[in-house]
């Protein structure tokens, strides 16, 4: 198996773990092999600056043209440029974590309706299928 996601300078991650969690970063500076210096840009994901271990971190296929320690202003046209918001609304990835939050806020009535739903559809396939045959 290679590879294709490293921890490097201009890395797009998702932070999974915190405050911040659900929320999208760049890697602007690596501090060790455990640790390294995000920031969103805060004016576009809300990440302000901060030292975060890579536990919490998931790395993204995304990744943007920054040098080491960029300042917020010079990100921020990095990720205006690579239209990073974008192209991570349009991924399976964050789909299923938008549909997730959705499950997660229904209510039980909502819930029910759901169910109700979905034993209709699979009754007019069931139809269907008998009809085929």
């Amino acid at each position: 198996m290679v590879f294709k996601r490293y921890v490097e300078v201009g890395r797009v991650v998702l932070v999974n773990y915190g405050p911040d969690a659900g929320k999208l970063a760049t890697i602007i500076d690596i501090v060790d092999q455990n640790k390294c210096l995000i920031e969103g840009p805060a004016n576009i994901t809300g990440v302000s600056r901060q030292m975060i271990s890579y536990s919490r971190l998931a790395l993204t296929d995304f990744t943007v043209k920054v040098s080491r320690n960029a300042r917020q202003k010079s990100l921020s046209a990095a990720w205006a440029e690579a239209d990073v918001l974008a192209k991570w609304e349009s991924s399976s990835w964050a789909k299923k974590l938008s549909s997730k939050k959705k499950r997660a806020s229904l209510s039980d009535f909502d819930r029910f309706k759901v169910m109700v739903a979905r034993k209709q559809k699979s009754a007019i396939i069931a139809k269907k299928m008998k009809e085929l045959k």
